[in-house]
């Protein structure tokens, strides 16, 4: 064995660090929609301007994915996971001691979403393929993917149940955020230690080719096109569900902890659906995976719309919806480096990310206009199912090669 493969760290080593840093920012990013009741009891913000404020975070924190995914294949990936949690530190210190609409939307919607974002998807499924061999991709990006699920599933129940102590709140929440994104700091180390040798791998096996020449060829080819429009699709559902699920339950009149145990069954049925995910992609096309991901969204929503709103039906909604939540990632991912390799995968799938996100602001931002002006939900329901729908359809012209570039 040579002094450089010894240092490559190993297949599952990869794995859990991957998973662990996405347990943390993922389970902070889906679970901010539990703070909107609190801050909009305890402070002068309304709905309507706190969801603005989780609607940029929405939005910034796509912007971030390619940013971080670039930076990251230019200076390596532990400066940039580093400097995420420092962001993410100074977020959780800024966000309680200024609760005001600015403060709070530079907090959460400005520092937040960049600490979050760089320890995001782009970046850390750039590193998860750059050190796994190909024939695994899948399936470690499926258990990869688990971690950010398992964060939602720990996290949920962790807010919901700070934020009604007294001692504690909202911005006592905050606090206990800052001192976990420290944990950030080891395990990034750990993930990007090896990853030199990988990333002078696919540096020669590019012939020299630029980022910007990867870009430009990446936005000329249609399935790349196909890929955004679809995950815009997936942001909006998603976005739209984590921000607004708590005061859905509200107006149902059933009590805040149907809320966060809906969204913690979410995050742990997500696990089992990220890993089966992640091995369907390693066995079929990824533009079929996600076929079947989208398709069994519209159902899940059209069924709950005429469902009675019980404490009941809302986990088994939340247990079919979770299935699906995340397991989209792994093969949008897989599809992403099948067509243009895994050199540049991180600022590539950064990009699709943005468009993520994009729909993600508009999913959390539109939605907060309609319960502001409507006072229910209504026909965001029959939009997201819309929405989902068309994202099925996108997939399906995709031409996917049958193996990475």
């Amino acid at each position: 064995m040579t002094h450089t493969a010894s240092k490559t760290p190993k297949l599952w080593t990869v794995i859990a660090a991957a998973a662990f840093i996405l347990l943390i920012t993922i389970g902070m990013r889906m679970t901010l929609g539990l703070f909107v009741q609190p801050v909009v009891n305890t402070t002068e913000l309304s709905i309507a301007q706190f969801s603005l404020i989780i609607a940029v975070f929405q939005l910034m924190w796509g912007i971030s994915q390619p940013l971080s995914g670039a930076l990251a294949d230019r200076f390596g990936a532990f400066r940039v996971l580093s400097g995420g949690a420092v962001l993410l530190v100074c977020a959780c210190l800024i966000a309680p001691n200024i609760p005001t609409y600015w403060g709070l939307m530079i907090a959460v919607g400005l520092l937040l979403a960049f600490g979050t974002g760089s320890g995001g998807f782009s970046i850390i499924m750039g590193q998860v393929a750059a050190q796994v061999p190909t024939h695994k991709r899948g399936l470690a990006s499926g258990l990869v993917n688990a971690g950010g699920s398992a964060g939602q599933f720990l996290f949920a129940p962790l807010v919901q149940g700070l934020v009604v102590l007294p001692e504690v709140g909202w911005t006592g929440t905050f606090y206990v955020w800052g001192a976990i994104a420290l944990l950030i700091l080891p395990v990034s180390w750990w993930l990007a230690g090896g990853n030199n040798a990988a990333h002078t791998q696919h540096a020669q096996a590019t012939h020299g080719q630029s980022l910007g020449e990867a870009v430009k060829t990446a936005f000329k080819t249609p399935s790349y096109i196909l890929l955004h429009l679809s995950f815009f699709a997936c942001g909006f559902h998603i976005a739209f569900l984590v921000t607004h699920l708590p005061t859905e339950v509200a107006l149902c009149g059933l009590p805040a902890t149907v809320a966060s145990t809906s969204i913690a069954i979410i995050g742990l049925a997500n696990i089992a659906g990220c890993v089966f995910s992640g091995w369907c992609t390693g066995r079929f096309k990824g533009k079929h995976v996600l076929f079947g991901l989208y398709t069994s969204r519209v159902a899940m929503v059209l069924i709950y719309i005429f469902s009675p709103k019980t404490d009941l039906n809302f986990y088994i909604f939340a247990a079919a919806l979770g299935f699906t939540w995340l397991a989209t990632v792994a093969p949008t991912a897989a599809v992403t480096g099948k067509l243009f390799g895994t050199r540049y995968l991180a600022t590539l799938f950064g990009l699709v990310m943005l468009t993520h996100q994009i729909g993600g602001f508009l999913g959390s931002y539109i939605g907060g206009i309609v319960i502001t002006q409507f006072g229910d939900y209504g026909w965001m329901w029959y939009a997201d199912a819309l929405l989902a729908g068309t994202a099925a359809l996108l997939n399906l012209p995709i031409r996917e090669p049958r193996t990475a570039a």
